[in-house]
């Protein structure tokens, strides 16, 4: 006889009683009035008690009876987390805690602010952007014919990006956002590299880890330069053969980062196992969590999202939060469970570039988002709600909850996919009409 489990019960609490290791099922308030992107979570520190004080008087946590069984479902599964932003919540604290003895990783040691508004940056970020993009296509042209990695540009242009990044990273991941199918290796690997070194930022990195990092990202896809053309642009789904010489570009890519500098250590590293898992079924070695290299498992992480938000020749991409549902759903076993869970956390539901509909019909571009306010971005509003082009077009920060012109509070609907509407990304970049509220009335940047 199986013993007996606990009912899932809510407890009220006032926030003066909150501890570390309660689990928030509910607030006081809606989820989208407050600035926790997680609807449902463990508290985890001081911070979090601090952020439910300063919002909240009293919140719900979950409880049990004891003695009582789980509910259970149509398949009699016990109860799943369920709702709008579901793939969001945090594993109960009443789960077993798996103890592995998996690498430390290194600790959150920088706290970095934003020095200027997106809207400022934009300018610098595209040149930043471009400059990126014709090196990686250098790289990997190059490699294909024999020549030599030119480790310095690689360099050069990393650390650019990587400095556009710490300015703020809402300018460099606006424009990963732009796809373009023809050109996916290259773009990829610097998408890869910039949003690597956005991550590196979120987690609290030191700048040379984060330039490293970027590196990493910028290089870890060279080895596909040795895979034939007929391969890595075949249109239709890999034969078991095909799929087992596309698997090589990762010992492909050690080869070739191995022969070109010591320096690149960690590289190496990377380009070897970043197709590894968590429960060892990654190639080429089948490697276990604890013997991932960290900035691999990083990498593996950031290269999965970019590669299902893109467009290649065999797959149409996907919105961003169909790509973190995904690794939600695979953390702990495809992708380690708090880099996971810490890179979500950094997308965020509208990350910038998306296009967004709002509640009154109108649509716009997020053009800056902030990680206290991650569901109420900074939006450019460019369609009338009938879908007619807005003139002129306006900024509207979303967490200084401005009205529309009947008095209702703007708030997004649903995102939609780039082209929408006639509104193309890569258009506005290249007509300079990214800006942000501060910059609004200046020169278009």
């Amino acid at each position: 006889m199986s013993a007996p489990h606990q009912e899932i019960v809510e407890s009220q609490v006032d926030v003066s009683e909150l501890a570390i290791g309660m689990h928030v099922i509910r607030l006081d308030r809606p989820w989208e009035d407050t600035n926790f992107l997680i609807q449902g979570f463990v508290i985890r520190n001081q911070a979090d008690i601090d952020s439910l004080r300063a919002q909240c008087e009293f919140v719900f946590i979950e409880g049990r009876i004891e003695g009582a069984p789980f509910p259970q479902d149509a398949n009699g599964n016990g109860r799943k987390s369920s709702g709008l932003m579901g793939f969001f919540r945090k594993k109960p604290t009443t789960e077993p805690v798996q103890t592995t003895h998996r690498p430390v990783p290194p600790r959150k040691r920088v706290r970095y602010i934003n020095k200027i508004d997106a809207g400022r940056e934009m300018e610098t970020a595209v040149i930043r952007f471009e400059e990126a993009q014709q090196t990686a296509k250098s790289i990997m042209s190059g490699l294909r014919v024999g020549r030599t990695l030119d480790l310095n540009n690689a360099r050069t242009v990393v650390n650019n990006c990587v400095e556009s990044v710490l300015r703020n990273e809402n300018a460099l991941l606006l424009l990963t956002k732009i796809k373009h199918q023809d050109e996916y290796t290259a773009e990829h690997c610097i998408n890869v590299s910039i949003l690597a070194a956005a991550f590196g930022k979120h987690l609290g990195l030191l700048e040379g880890e984060i330039r490293n990092l970027a590196l990493c990202g910028l290089l870890h896809d060279v080895g596909k330069t040795r895979i034939p053309d007929e391969i890595l642009n075949k249109p239709g789904a890999l034969t078991p053969k095909e799929f087992e010489v596309m698997r090589h570009h990762t010992t492909h890519g050690r080869t070739i980062l191995m022969g070109t500098s010591s320096s690149l250590n960690t590289a190496v590293d990377v380009a070897f196992s970043h197709h590894e898992r968590m429960d060892g079924s990654g190639y080429p070695r089948g490697l276990h969590a604890r013997q991932i290299p960290y900035f691999a498992k990083i990498i593996g992480l950031v290269d999965t999202y970019d590669a299902i938000t893109s467009n290649r020749v065999y797959d149409k991409g996907r919105a961003s939060m169909q790509a973190l549902e995904i690794i939600h759903k695979h953390r702990g076993t495809q992708f380690d469970e708090e880099l996971a869970d810490a890179f979500i956390q950094m997308i965020g539901v509208y990350p910038p570039g998306s296009i967004v509909e709002m509640v009154n019909g109108e649509v716009g571009i997020v053009v800056e988002s902030r990680p206290e306010h991650k569901l109420k971005p900074c939006v450019l509003l460019v369609r009338e709600a009938d879908k007619s082009l807005m003139a002129p077009y306006r900024t509207v920060d979303l967490k200084t909850a401005p009205e529309d012109a009947v008095g209702n509070v703007y708030r997004i609907a649903r995102e939609v996919p780039d082209g929408t509407y006639g509104i193309v990304l890569q258009e506005f970049v290249d007509e300079g009409l990214i800006v942000t509220k501060s910059n609004r009335g200046a020169d278009p940047i």
